[in-house]
């Protein structure tokens, strides 16, 4: 931020959430344009299907983007960072499948180049202790940097609810079909278990299809707020909404495979649309082939409650603040060796 020209930092809001899903600096001091920064990756899905990582790990950095003014699609470029343990048994093999689904069959259908990236391919490392020799490996990995020039900065949409814009519904644009697997995810982590099922970008030209729609609404002012899907899936975008607007949820999901449904991170984005421009909205998602991704989740409220129904039934109630705070809870801990704790204490509080 030393130079001036930062539009769209991390943090979000007047309070501070960082929850940005790109950021956005200015081309000069007098101009409106500027360039747009976004990452995507998606490691973990590596273990049991790195193609899958791979196309996973694109489609997170458009939809990070996609918060952003830009144009065409076209315009975005990417940076690939490619590590893999090279000469490890099966691990050539799952890294020229991934780069071949990148690059001859992701990019070109999102009409997306790859003009620059790098390569550690020495991703291994041996050491002796008392038991014998030990060996760690890591996955094929893609780290994937996007970059596009913005028509104007003023339109960067971020994850923060706006509470002023009347009544207004959340809409979560689901790329992943209703498919909601969940291996590798989250959820299926903190339960020490993994899955063999994991999300994948199915339809490049869905992904096209949404970004070019998001961009046309951008542009139209249909859109107040933007949050892509994840880790820990839609529930945790709802939140990370929530907290940076400092405002409540209703949430209505569907009753079968609710987990599945929350907690899953295909790929997507919840948009938050007023409800005097509900219809064209729909509308719009609906020519542009998007209309049967649509779940309508719910809306916010005023108070600083969560509440979850499944089927008419509650299944959830809890305090945003409280989650709030399980949710800072890493950065806290972090913060807390490398600052003066008291301090930390206090902002936490």
């Amino acid at each position: 931020s030393v130079g001036g020209l930062v539009t769209r930092d991390q943090m979000v809001g007047p309070w501070q959430v960082p929850v940005a899903d790109a950021a956005v600096t200015l081309s000069g001091f007098s101009s409106d344009t500027g360039e747009a920064m976004a990452m995507g990756e998606r490691t973990p899905l590596a273990i049991v299907n790195a193609p899958a990582s791979g196309r996973m790990a694109v489609a997170e950095a458009v939809t990070n983007i996609a918060c952003a003014a830009i144009d065409r699609i076209s315009d975005i470029r990417l940076s690939a960072n490619w590590m893999a343990a090279a000469g490890e048994p099966g691990q050539d093999g799952a890294l020229f499948d991934t780069v071949e689904t990148v690059g001859l069959e992701v990019c070109p259908a999102l009409g997306i180049a790859i003009p620059v990236g790098k390569e550690s391919l020495s991703m291994k490392t041996v050491w002796r202790d008392e038991s014998g020799e030990r060996c760690m490996r890591a996955p094929v990995s893609l780290i994937v940097s996007a970059f596009a020039p913005v028509s104007d900065v003023n339109r960067s949409l971020t994850p923060q609810i706006d509470r002023a814009c009347g009544a207004s519904r959340l809409l979560l644009i689901d790329l992943g079909d209703g498919r909601n697997r969940l291996g590798g995810s989250a959820l299926a982590q903190v339960h020490g278990r993994f899955g063999q099922s994991v999300p994948d970008l199915d339809s490049p030209a869905q992904l096209k299809s949404f970004f070019e729609t998001v961009q046309s609404l951008n542009r139209d002012g249909l859109l107040r707020a933007y949050h892509d899907r994840s880790d820990g899936g839609v529930i945790t975008t709802l939140c990370e909404m929530a907290f940076a607007a400092r405002c409540g949820l209703d949430l209505a999901v569907p009753a079968q495979d609710t987990n599945a449904f929350l907690f899953n991170e295909e790929p997507g984005a919840v948009i938050q649309v007023a409800e005097n421009d509900l219809d064209e909205v729909l509308a719009r998602l609906s020519s542009a082939g998007l209309a049967g991704l649509v779940v309508d989740l719910g809306a916010p409220r005023d108070d600083w409650r969560l509440r979850i129904t499944a089927g008419g039934a509650e299944i959830l109630e809890e305090s945003l603040p409280e989650l709030q705070v399980l949710w800072c809870e890493t950065s806290h801990a972090v913060q807390r060796l490398r600052d003066n704790p008291a301090c930390a204490d206090q902002e936490l509080e």
